[in-house]
């Protein structure tokens, strides 16, 4: 997957079938779905694939045991069966995890053993595993480092869990591979529209180059999350909002804090919110909040009252207190939650369903939704656009299409972390020995290697030192510290691979520095 190909392709093409903008799950989904199909595809993403919510979830891929409390059985049938499915065709990036559920009420394992026990009969074939109940003694022999003054029992269940943007990265790969033309870092500034107020294309610019682009194309997809307002505003001659914000920040920790391979999950947390610790990538992320926030932005930043809800809740649950000095990197997302329908509607009770508008003017958008049914919200979105543009019927074949990279990994090969590379991880260390220059570490404390980052540029469209070091190699979301002290070993060899001089590398510097700040805690920001 190469920026110069792509662009070779974006200037042949005339007219174009779908026209996405917005390159996160559901964007890059729709790609690969519409280019398996054989529909001439372009997608436009305006920084980086997975920038915004797409790479800050909380790293699982679930049926959502909090939507089979509030008696969403749809929904949770739905993602249960595409959890399943991702498993088989990113088998590199999706895998089991054992959740335990520690209570504290006598009636808590009955009540939780009971609904998981459904949770698994929803799941059918396509089940990571059985659930059941836990005595004390056993939950605490799993989970050593949970509180045990006035622990019950627990319940342990089957989840899968995955690494976001390295999945988008994968799904941008196979779109690719599948003919689809598929741009980072460019922007679109405008939605054309004829006489008849029909959309017929977009206006764009190459962030790179800051060259302008006219895109014609027979259905346009406004795939943008939470800027979904913002393509609207272009669209609608009477504004209206179509999504409103929420922010979830995780906290991330070292693996001592929770040792051991199991995950945490705490049902009703002091405000009624469901609590994760998942282990990931050697370290333990603890999440999530569920704040209304104002309007969206590329760089949320984590407020001091949902840092201190995460911090207090973990210390009250982990025998070991996390203090805000053990905080390694904190994240904030934002989810696209479709517009309530009734005032003063709390986000807790708006759909997390995905729903898609078909507006006059032709265009369609998708809201809500989240990534373990990206797959299935693309699959939907592409039949919409062949009935609303008629295009040609042509049936979707994702179901068991195998994304880039795809390979069932065994319980050793998690242990390297090369494993997310899946079948590219061999074609890495073969860089490596050519090129022996490239064996460097990024960092003492972490096994990331230049060789890395040779790859994120070369097959993976690294433009920038934050989409290497934010999406392709997962160090800001792990260590931001560690990030920025990383920082000028990846911009000089970006600057290399890329023919760009001193002043472009001293510019990186200063832009990764400003966005990793953000990823640290208010007193550990460094100047």
């Amino acid at each position: 997957m190469n920026r110069t190909e792509q662009l070779k392709q974006l200037n042949n093409e005339q007219i174009w079938d779908i026209v996405i903008i917005g390159g996160g799950a559901n964007g890059l989904g729709t790609a690969v779905d519409s280019a398996s199909r054989g529909f001439k595809t372009i997608l436009l993403e305006a920084v980086d694939f997975a920038k915004g919510t797409s790479s800050r979830s909380t790293k699982l891929v679930h049926g959502g045991v909090r939507y089979l409390e509030q008696g969403n059985i749809a929904l949770v049938i739905e993602a249960l069966q595409e959890r399943g499915l991702m498993e088989k065709n990113a088998g590199h990036l999706v895998k089991n995890e054992s959740f335990i559920i520690p209570n504290y009420n006598w009636w808590g394992g009955y009540f939780y053993t009971l609904g998981l026990k459904i949770y698994d009969l929803l799941a059918g074939r396509l089940s990571l595993g059985t659930s059941k109940y836990l005595s004390k003694e056993k939950t605490l022999e799993l989970i050593p480092f949970i509180k045990s003054n006035g622990l019950q029992s627990g319940v342990l269940y089957h989840d899968g869990q995955f690494d976001d943007s390295r999945l988008a990265i994968n799904l941008a790969q196979t779109a690719v591979e599948k003919g689809a033309c598929i741009l980072n870092h460019f922007k679109v500034t405008q939605l054309l529209k004829n006489d008849k107020n029909q959309i017929t294309g977009i206006a764009a610019v190459d962030q790179e180059t800051l060259s302008k682009y006219i895109i014609k194309g027979k259905a346009v997809i406004n795939a943008t999350g939470v800027f979904t307002n913002a393509i609207m505003k272009m669209n609608d001659i009477v504004y209206k909002k179509y999504i409103v914000p929420s922010q979830g920040i995780h906290l991330v920790f070292d693996k001592s804090f929770l040792a051991g391979d199991y995950a945490l999950m705490i049902p009703k947390t002091s405000d009624g919110r469901v609590l994760f610790a998942v282990p990931w990538h050697d370290k333990i992320v603890v999440g999530t909040t569920d704040t209304l926030v104002k309007k969206p932005d590329f760089e949320p930043i984590a407020l001091e009252k949902e840092i201190e809800f995460v911090l207090d809740t973990a210390q009250r649950y982990l025998t070991k207190k996390p203090t805000r000095a053990d905080v390694l990197s904190v994240f904030a997302g934002l989810r696209p939650l479709s517009a309530p329908e009734k005032k003063g509607q709390s986000t807790k009770e708006v759909s997390r369903s995905h729903k898609i508008i078909v507006s006059e003017t032709g265009l369609i958008t998708i809201t809500g939704g989240k990534w373990t049914t990206y797959r299935k919200i693309a699959e939907d979105i592409v039949n919409k656009a062949i009935e609303v543009h008629q295009l040609p019927k042509k049936k979707c074949i994702t179901r068991h299409l195998s994304i880039h990279g795809n390979k069932k990994n065994s319980t050793s090969d998690f242990e390297n972390h090369l494993f997310v590379y899946g079948t590219d991880a061999n074609a890495i260390l073969k860089l490596q020995e050519s090129e022996p220059q490239l064996k460097e570490k990024l960092h003492p404390n972490y096994d990331y290697t230049l060789a890395e980052v040779a790859w994120a540029i070369r097959y993976e469209m690294a433009a920038t030192v934050e989409d290497v070091l934010a999406r392709r190699v997962r160090l800001l979301f792990l260590d931001a510290k560690a990030s920025i002290e990383s920082s000028e070993k990846v911009a000089c060899l970006m600057a290399k691979e890329l023919h760009h001089d001193e002043s472009w590398i001293q510019n990186q510097l200063t832009e990764f520095k400003a966005v990793a700040n953000g990823f640290l805690l208010k007193e550990f920001r460094i100047p």
